[in-house]
């Protein structure tokens, strides 16, 4: 890398024209999508100057235009995870999805799997020593910005400066775009009975010195929110949000008991309010990593009493998870949750956890005989630890499953028989003992 090399300022027009038909795209994630290459990108793909480009990238906030019909043919959307700006075209076929662990991403990469031919990406203003930082996301940013023929960087005033593997000289950027357009703010729904109920259970399985893992969303906040009275606890996550700001003001998250990046929240992305944002700028309290670090099971395995917990969308009574789809339709994506799964039960005095409500908002059971056909197998029933609802926590690990006929079997998940409902109440033969409450 040549330190002395200084990148030119452009517009987003002049800065999408380095792009060639055939080119891949690396996009970097959630909070920092740099949405005006995206708008001047697509602006080109209408005119019809390209064909053929296809576009990686983790989970964004913001529009994804690029998926839509119009572009078929213009734009090939190689997703490595799937949220709501492009599930649609995904679903529809314009669209797809590649399967991967998060944390090997930046293999993809760095092997050569997945070409990647420009990396657009969004920074924060250079500091004094003429150094930017990702901000409030890394994710497998630098992979790509070492693979990368182009590199072109959107420098954003509102972009947080952050540390860690975030930091990287601006002579690493060929092309600098400034565009101050606020950062997206994510609101998170309001814990129901149903979350609080499920965070008091996970809560008592959390342990004073813990190191925890939790997504975003109203069952994390909840989880969070039942943590006031602990201590000394440790942070090292995929992502974080609000939730854990609580927890840091009233002196709980310390990472104190943390045996590597002792005293420090480590993540590889964030996303949530404008607080939040703000918490994170020039924070050294924080560390924002590359996210094969954040999710090296071998890396997670190393912080004692570590505690990941994560969520599906089905469990069946063998202990399978589904996290990524229904049915044949991808939802979301393997994302970390087995890293963090198979890391967590690996630590000394660790604790792997999956926790969903027993049924969705609908009224449909989430613990299902058998999953629904065509879904995908996130957590085995093999990886599967402590499972909680909002009707206790059951422990499967050294549980029994069979084949054989429902009425004796050991099925692995038990429930008592009065908390039946939907489709499991009519399950005729099920026998469900061994429910726990902590």
């Amino acid at each position: 890398m040549d330190r002395n090399k200084h990148p030119r300022y452009v517009t987003a027009e002049e800065a999408v024209a380095v792009v060639r038909s055939g080119d891949h795209l690396h996009f970097s994630s959630v909070a920092t999508s740099p949405q005006c290459l995206i708008e001047a990108l697509c602006a080109r793909g209408r005119r019809g100057e390209l064909h053929n480009v296809v576009i990686h990238h983790l989970h964004t906030e913001g529009p994804a235009p690029y998926v839509e019909p119009e572009f078929e043919g213009v734009f090939q959307h190689d997703g490595f995870f799937i949220g709501a700006n492009v599930r649609k075209g995904v679903n529809s076929g314009y669209a797809d999805y590649i399967p991967v662990f998060l944390g090997e991403i930046p293999t993809l990469y760095r092997q050569g799997v997945i070409p990647c031919d420009v990396a657009m990406i969004q920074v924060s203003l250079p500091n004094d020593d003429g150094m930017v930082s990702m901000g409030s996301s890394v994710d497998a940013t630098l992979a790509a910005i070492e693979r990368a023929r182009t590199v072109v960087a959107v420098v954003n005033a509102k972009m947080p400066f952050t540390y860690g593997d975030s930091v990287i000289p601006l002579s690493a950027i060929d092309l600098v775009v400034r565009d101050d357009r606020p950062l997206p703010i994510v609101s998170m729904a309001a814990p129901t009975e149903q979350d609080r109920a499920i965070g008091r259970y996970c809560a008592e399985l959390i342990d004073d010195g813990a190191c925890l893992q939790m997504g975003i969303g109203s069952l994390p906040n909840a989880v969070l929110a039942c943590l006031t009275n602990h201590k000394n606890l440790g942070i090292q996550t995929e992502m974080f949000s609000d939730g854990i700001l609580p927890l840091v003001e009233q002196g709980v998250i310390t990472g104190s008991n943390k045996a590597l990046d002792k005293g420090k929240i480590v993540s590889t992305f964030v996303m949530g309010s404008q607080r939040v944002y703000d918490f994170l700028d020039h924070n050294p309290q924080v560390l924002m990593k590359e996210v094969s670090y954040t999710n090296d099971p071998f890396v997670i395995a190393r912080q004692p009493r570590m505690v990941a917990i994560n969520s599906g969308l089905q469990i069946d009574l063998t202990g399978q998870v589904c996290a990524d789809s229904i049915g044949t339709r991808i939802y979301s994506g393997v994302g970390g949750q087995i890293d963090f799964v198979y890391g967590a039960s690996r630590s000394h005095e660790g604790k792997s956890i999956i926790a969903m409500p027993s049924m969705t908002l609908k009224g449909i059971s989430k613990v299902v005989p058998t999953l629904t056909e065509g879904a995908g197998v996130v957590t085995t029933r093999a990886h599967v630890h402590w499972f909680v609802t909002e009707y206790g926590a059951v422990n499967l690990f050294g549980q029994s499953c069979s084949n054989g006929p429902v009425s004796s079997s050991p099925w692995r998940i038990r429930q008592c028989a009065n908390n039946l409902t939907g489709p499991l109440s009519n399950a005729s033969g099920l026998i469900f003992t061994s429910w726990v409450e902590c």
